[in-house]
């Protein structure tokens, strides 16, 4: 079989492999189109995103839009490039200077360089995109607790602060999967995957115009893997995989903790927010019974007050983390 290039690089090796006995096939790979491209742009290879956008929708380089960020994209094929051009111009990043390499290391290669929102030309497959990012788009910060209007929502939202603290509670780390039980808009969800490339995560949601925002929200901030379940938990459990940890944002009894506890392995890491004076109770006693930690999140805005401005609390949180 001919795949070009290096096929263990997104490529077709790993399909491959996964069908065949380690002694029924051998990979002789040649220079990857990433190779290739970042010698003709003299660019470190190691310093560079390498990104294959093939059948992946142009999202995914959402997390990685920063001014002066190098970046080599695989495309589909000619069209993909003003597909791309138009998607960075629209995120405001239409001075991006974008060089289209085609037919790399073949004797019809060619190079084409422009601005995002000024490119023109005529592209043929195999091609592939150098960018360096430019202009005046929002860059997405590497902390935790994105500001909320980052996210679509319908106010079922756990907000920027609590979020960053429960995310710091949560402790994401590469390979794990999180459970988001009651997703809201699935922000807790989405910035665990942004932590690292290589987290999962599943968010469980009952209300299907929740459930669609969602994955509306997951594809906009380019953590398309963002599975959704629709169902109330435990019901909508189901049979998903085993996590690592799980956040309870919505939802809360005591028959979804017993649930839990019963099915979910002994080490899994559990985060649960609540509001209520019936929830805080029940997090109480679970703390009381179980362990981990138990704190209360109290918060204040400076707002208007007259002519003067004062001090508007919000609802207090009580969060339990603990481990089951």
């Amino acid at each position: 079989m001919l795949a070009s290039g290096d096929p263990f690089w997104f490529g077709v090796g790993r399909v491959i492999a996964a069908r065949l006995t380690p002694g029924e096939w051998r990979a002789l790979p040649g220079p990857s189109t990433f190779s290739l491209a970042a010698a003709r742009m003299g660019w470190a290879l190691e310093t560079t995103v390498c990104i294959g956008l093939h059948a992946a929708p142009l999202s995914r380089l959402r997390p990685h839009l920063a001014k002066g960020r190098r970046i080599v994209v695989l495309l589909r094929d000619g069209e993909a490039v003003f597909d791309l051009c138009g998607w960075l111009t629209a995120s405001g990043f239409a001075e991006t200077r974008v060089t289209v390499l085609e037919a790399l290391g073949g004797p019809r290669e060619r190079r084409t360089e422009g601005a995002a929102g000024k490119l023109c030309g005529d592209f043929a497959h195999p091609v592939c995109a150098a960018l360096e990012i430019a202009g005046t788009g929002s860059v997405l910060p590497s902390s935790s607790g994105l500001n909320d209007d980052v996210f679509d929502h319908d106010g079922q939202i756990t907000k920027r602060p609590v979020r960053a603290l429960t995310l710091s509670a949560l402790a994401p780390r590469a390979g794990e999967l999180l459970w988001d039980i009651g997703g809201g808009s699935g922000s807790v969800g989405i910035e665990w995957l942004l932590s690292h490339p290589l987290t999962e995560a599943i968010s469980i949601e009952a209300q299907p115009e929740r459930a669609a925002r969602i994955r509306d929200n997951a594809m906009q901030l380019g953590v398309d893997r963002l599975r959704v379940v629709e169902g109330r938990a435990p019901e909508a459990l189901g049979v998903l995989p085993a996590p690592d940890a799980v956040f309870v944002g919505g939802g809360l009894s005591e028959a979804l903790l017993t649930a839990l506890a019963e099915r979910l392995a002994p080490g899994t890491r559990l985060v649960a927010n609540a509001v209520t004076l019936e929830s805080e109770a029940l997090l109480a006693d679970w703390h009381a019974r179980c362990g981990g930690d138990l704190m209360r999140i109290e918060l204040a805005q400076a707002a208007p007050l007259g002519t003067k401005r004062g001090w508007q609390g919000a609802y207090p949180v009580v969060q339990w983390r603990g481990t089951l």
